[in-house]
């Protein structure tokens, strides 16, 4: 589909999904973000859904002008993927031995490594970064400055929530590695302590949302804002390909006799800000639950943990800000599936896949998710789909 438009304040909403099909909440926070006077654009993702600080699937375009709130806080939050080369046919009848070796090597939930990985020790880390990105650390926010330690410890672990490993299978029989993560706490400390900032700025206390607090071009706050947001992209961007590198060897020792490869690993941030130029104009463009789809980029939507997931190529669609879906989106919020489903419900809908399906993840029950197949018709004017992907393993925290 193209897109709808619906009227906003300052800028048309550009909407790729039928505007009566979403939530009123979440509508209500769309309007909203185009009151703000620094606004250029605001495209919506099919899996466009309420969520804290702004919406979920928006794309919000600003000159001069970023808001930590609608970044949210796990910033640089994405997706990574890789094909090896194993197939179907390789795989033991029994995958329970293979997520528990995962689970061995990655810390999930709240967990973290005893001591920081070594990425020198990782077999292909590319490590020519290493000590330039972590000497940054001390340059971040006096407020988290005391979590250098455990920030190095989180270093190539899960999290929790949506947050997930799988072992996949493409239409052609091919296995895949990918998962879902991102900044852990130091993240989420960053993203707090300058949403609190920016509250108290001048300029923000007559905005229509409190979480609508921004940061303006050339004053100190956003260029310590700026620092410490790109610090921890890149601290998500690291932690996935940490534990990309760890899936890998733990494939590689499950696998001997194969010899297997990876091919090149696809990698993508959905919670995040980059700088951008359209039209001539430089522009803060805030990802929130989106990713980039460029001209030939690679991106990966998922699914829920019982249904699937997609490897897309961006189409380079300048009206979406070159951006398409993050995932299927929930139609439902924790609460609500906790309320209405069961363990049973659980199993029934995650049959055939190897992973938990206790009362600690009903919340992510596929039911509690808009079906991925529908998210990706609404998109075809912004992706092509490369491969599709279902999940026969899945890890969560």
């Amino acid at each position: 589909m193209t897109y709808t438009e619906v009227p906003g304040v300052r800028v048309p909403i550009r909407m790729w999904t039928d505007p009566a099909g979403v939530e009123d909440v979440a509508m209500r926070q769309l309007r909203n973000v185009t009151t703000l006077p620094w606004i250029k654009g605001l495209a919506v993702m099919p899996d466009v859904h309420y969520g804290k600080g702004a919406t979920v699937g928006s794309v919000i375009a600003m000159q001069g002008a970023v808001c930590p709130a609608a970044v949210g806080v796990d910033i640089g939050c994405g997706m990574s993927a890789v094909r090896t080369s194993l197939t179907a046919n390789d795989l033991p009848g029994d995958l329970s031995r293979l997520r528990s070796k995962i689970e061995q090597a990655i810390p999930v939930g709240r967990g973290m490594h005893d001591e920081p990985v070594n990425p020198a020790r990782l077999h292909g880390f590319r490590t020519a970064d290493w000590d330039g990105f972590w000497s940054g650390f001390g340059r971040l926010a006096e407020a988290v400055r005391f979590r250098e330690e455990r920030a190095g410890k989180q270093m190539g672990t899960l999290g929790s929530g949506n947050h997930f490993w799988e072992l996949c299978l493409d239409t052609d029989g091919a296995v895949w590695i990918m998962l879902h993560s991102g900044s852990r706490n130091i993240g989420k400390e960053l993203a707090e302590y300058h949403i609190g900032e920016a509250q108290k700025l001048p300029h923000n206390q007559g905005l229509i949302d409190r979480d609508l607090a921004v940061f303006i071009a050339d004053t100190p706050q956003m260029a310590a804002y700026r620092r410490d947001l790109f610090w921890a992209q890149e601290y998500a961007k690291h932690n996935r390909a940490i534990m990309m590198a760890l899936s890998q060897d733990v494939i590689r020792k499950e696998f001997k006799k194969a010899n297997v490869t990876f091919d090149e690993v696809i990698s993508c941030h959905h919670n995040y800000v980059s700088e951008e130029r359209y039209e001539g104009v430089d522009l803060l463009v805030t990802r929130k639950g989106a990713i980039r789809a460029g001209g030939g980029d690679y991106g990966i939507i998922p699914g829920s943990m019982g249904t699937g997931s997609y490897i897309v190529r961006g189409l380079g669609n300048e009206a979406s800000f070159n951006s398409a879906s993050h995932g299927a989106g929930r139609r439902m919020s924790r609460n609500a599936a906790k309320k209405r489903f069961s363990t049973r419900d659980l199993e029934e809908q995650t049959r055939g896949v190897e992973c938990r399906k206790d009362s600690g993840v009903v919340d992510e029950i596929p039911a509690a998710y808009k079906p991925i197949e529908q998210v990706i018709d609404q998109q075809r004017d912004l992706v092509e789909v490369v491969a599709k992907l279902k999940q026969i393993i899945c890890v969560k925290g």
